[in-house]
Parts: C-alpha cells; sequence; structure tokens
C-alpha cells in the first residue's frame, strides 16, 4: 500500500492513526465497560448506557455535539475512580477485548510504515488510561490521549486536563512534529472521522479509514485516498499480541504527557456514573 522507504538523509516522517473505528472496530473507551463493571467501578445501569452510546457511535459515527456530550457523560462517570485500578483493570482484559477487534489491514499498515522507517503515532480521544497500552500492543511509538485530572487521592476528580479531539489533535501533531524533527507534507494521518479534518489537513499524505458520510464527502473532493477496514487480525504470537514493532519505540515526554490523555477520558467517564447511583 506504502510506496517508498524513507530516505533517512531527509527529515524525520511519522503515520498518525486515529484509533477507534480506524485501528479498532470499536469505541476503545467504551470497550471496557463490563469490566469495570466486574471491577466495582460502574452499575448495570451504567453498562447499559455506555452499550447504546457504543451502538450509536458504531451506527453512524459522532458529529461535534455528540462528542461533546459523551465526553461529558464519561468524565462525570468516571468521577472518584482510582486511577491505578483502572490501570490494573485494562491490563488485565487488554488482550481479552482488544485482540479481537484490531482491523488486520491497521495493524498491517503499521508494520509497513515501520518498515520503511516511520513512527507510528495513535492519536485518540480516549483516555491515556487506555490508549498507553493499547498504543503499547500495537507496537505504537507514540501516544496522543485525552488526559484527566487525578487528585492527591489517586482517583479521577472529573476534570479533564488535556482533550484530544478535533482542532486539538492537529496541534499535537504540529508539536510533535517540532519536536521530533518530523516532516508534516512527508506524514501520513488516518482516520474515519471529519472531526479529525484538522490532524487530516495537518499532513501531506492523508487517508480516510471506513469514513463517515462527512469525511466520505470530503475525500472525494480532495481526492484524497479512502480505505475499506474490515477484516479482524488473526491471532499473533504468544498471548494473541501483535508483533513487536521492527525497531524499539523512542520514548519521550511528548509521547508520555500525550498518550495521559486519551485513557483518561474514558476512565472518568465511566467513574462518576457509578458513583451517581
Amino acid at each position: 500500500m506504502l510506496d517508498h522507504v524513507e530516505n533517512h538523509s531527509l527529515p524525520r516522517t511519522a503515520a498518525f492513526f486515529d484509533l477507534d473505528k480506524t485501528v479498532i472496530a470499536k469505541s476503545s473507551t467504551l470497550t471496557f465497560s463490563k469490566s469495570f463493571y466486574q471491577g466495582g467501578l460502574i452499575n448495570r445501569r451504567a453498562v447499559l448506557r455506555t452499550a447504546y452510546t457504543q451502538f450509536i457511535f458504531l451506527a453512524g459515527g459522532a458529529d461535534h455535539d455528540q462528542m461533546e456530550r459523551m465526553r461529558e457523560y464519561l468524565s462525570a462517570l468516571c468521577k472518584g475512580w482510582n486511577q491505578q485500578q483502572v490501570k490494573e483493570i485494562v491490563a488485565e482484559t487488554l488482550h481479552d477485548l482488544i485482540d479481537p477487534i484490531i482491523y488486520d489491514e491497521a495493524a498491517s499498515l503499521i508494520e509497513e510504515h515501520h518498515l520503511a522507517g516511520r513512527d507510528v503515532v495513535i492519536v485518540s480521544t480516549s483516555g491515556a488510561e487506555v490508549v498507553e497500552p493499547i498504543g503499547e500492543l500495537l507496537g505504537a511509538d507514540r501516544v496522543v490521549a485525552t488526559r484527566m485530572v487525578v487528585g492527591d487521592d489517586g482517583c479521577f476528580t472529573g476534570e479533564i486536563d488535556y482533550y484530544a479531539y478535533g482542532p486539538t489533535k492537529a496541534e499535537a501533531v504540529r508539536e510533535l512534529a517540532a519536536s521530533e524533527g518530523y516532516d508534516l507534507e512527508r506524514c501520513y494521518a488516518y482516520s474515519d472521522s471529519a472531526t479529525d479534518l484538522p490532524m487530516l489537513e495537518s499532513v501531506g499524505h492523508p487517508y480516510a479509514v471506513n469514513p463517515d458520510r462527512t469525511l466520505r464527502r470530503e475525500a472525494l473532493t480532495r481526492d484524497w485516498p479512502i480505505l475499506d477496514f474490515h477484516r479482524r487480525a488473526p491471532p499473533r504470537r504468544g498471548a494473541g499480541s501483535l508483533p513487536p514493532p521492527p525497531r524499539p519505540p523512542p520514548a519521550g515526554p511528548a509521547a508520555v504527557g500525550a498518550a495521559a490523555a486519551t485513557a483518561g477520558l474514558v476512565w472518568y467517564a465511566s467513574k462518576r456514573r457509578a458513583l451517581a447511583t
């Protein structure tokens, strides 16, 4: 699918991937609702509501207003959750829940980018506690995610420190390009949602993956490639994890800070709902 290997005498490049419905088939945040219920973080009513939200998300995508309502709901639900408990629940159920919903096409594309010498960056609106381990599973070099505020007691306060959404994603991409030396004109970006148009517009090689109606229209108008991901990745090595990237991922403060963002949002949401009932 990719046309060439990077010339390492040129500036570095990267491939930026949205996560939900681009690399995996569902919402990364909502996928863990049953695990949070079993861990005592949310009640049955919240599980049913997250299942309904997942259905709406999968059926037609989510526009700006729907994403804002989802953000408010999740932030309220997660308030009071213990961050460490959330991380432990995610770690325990990661392979069982995420491995079966990874798109095989996306996993192969990530490997292709690594083989071509590009960094792979996951840029997701979900919370860091969820996105960081998924990024590690996928072999991503960096993660940008929503970051929730954690109080002195180690629990989410219900406030969002950093929201990785819309224009904020594009800002994160530009900041990473500045700090890591990426040439954005030679970088790639992939997303399913029109809310990620700013991110797609920030690189020289944007791709629409399983696009919603608005993004499909924009992609056709701008002559952007449209990709259809539908195959689920086959079982991989060991416990079913994806193969490690061809080279060790570079660790940097930008990766850790951004990654923390996404996971927090997801967890916060579920927390507050659990306490409210």
